[in-house]
C-alpha cells in the first residue's frame, strides 16, 4: 500500500525526476521566474522553497547542501559578495566575484526572505499550451 507516500512522481523514473526538479530549481533562482506545465510547477514548490531555507542558514554546511540540489551555473555577471551588488561587467576599482546561482542563492535571496517564515514562491495560472493544450503555470520568486 502506498499509505503517506505523496510525491508528484511527473511521470519520471526517480533519477529523471531529480535532474529535471534541479534544471528547473536552477533558473527558477537565475531568473527569478519560469513558465512551465502546471504539474511541474506544484512539484518544484516545495523543492525549491526548501531549498530556499536551507539558503537563510548562510553557513557552508548549508552551501554544501544547497549544492546537491541545484546546479551551480555562471550567469554572466559579476558580483560584490560584500554588498550583493550586480554589476555586467568588472569594475576597476572593486574586488568582483563570477556571480553563479549559489552565490546568487546565498548572497541575494537567503538575505531578502531572511525574515519571512515560508511561502517564497507562488504560482499563476496561465492559458493552455497551444501545442497540446497542456496546462501552464508561471512560478517565480514573491
Amino acid at each position: 500500500m502506498r499509505h503517506q507516500t505523496k510525491k508528484h512522481t511527473l511521470s519520471k523514473a526517480k533519477d529523471q525526476r531529480d535532474a529535471l526538479l534541479r534544471a528547473l530549481a536552477t533558473e527558477l533562482f537565475m531568473h527569478g521566474e519560469i513558465k512551465t506545465t502546471m504539474a511541474r510547477a506544484k512539484a518544484l514548490k516545495p523543492y525549491a522553497e526548501e531549498i530556499i531555507t536551507t539558503a537563510k542558514k548562510g553557513d557552508l554546511h548549508a552551501i554544501r547542501q544547497a549544492a546537491k540540489f541545484i546546479y551551480n551555473k555562471e550567469t554572466g555577471k559579476y558580483m560584490d559578495l560584500a554588498t550583493g551588488e550586480v554589476f555586467d561587467a568588472p569594475v576597476a576599482d572593486k574586488k568582483l566575484a563570477r556571480q553563479t546561482v549559489l552565490r546568487q542563492l546565498f548572497v541575494i535571496i537567503g538575505k531578502k526572505y531572511s525574515d519571512r517564515k515560508g511561502g517564497y514562491t507562488r504560482i499563476f495560472r496561465l492559458p493552455p499550451r497551444r501545442g497540446d493544450a497542456s496546462e501552464m503555470a508561471l512560478i517565480q520568486l514573491v
